[in-house]
């Protein structure tokens, strides 16, 4: 069962959920409370995007440090 691909799919979508709400509380600790348009592009993000955002904060400073990684991220992966 654990090769089947349903349960792979939860199992990425349980590390992707989990992925989101630390990210989400890191976030919230370096730059304070996100707009919720801010945490809705964070719920978008796919699980590579957010592990590259969870290194990426580490190096915030405040609210710009991420509006500068969303539009870098955009010119990468071309997201809206």
């Amino acid at each position: 069962m654990r090769e089947s691909v349903i349960y792979q799919d939860i199992i990425r979508e349980g590390r992707q959920e989990e992925g989101r709400s630390l990210i989400l509380r890191q976030l919230t600790r370096r730059v304070g409370e996100l707009p919720q348009p801010w945490r809705d592009r964070v719920n978008s993000l796919s699980l590579e995007q957010l592990e590259n955002l969870g290194e990426a904060l580490l190096d915030f400073q405040g609210m710009g440090d991420l509006e500068t990684w969303w539009s870098q991220l955009n010119e990468f992966y071309r997201v809206g």
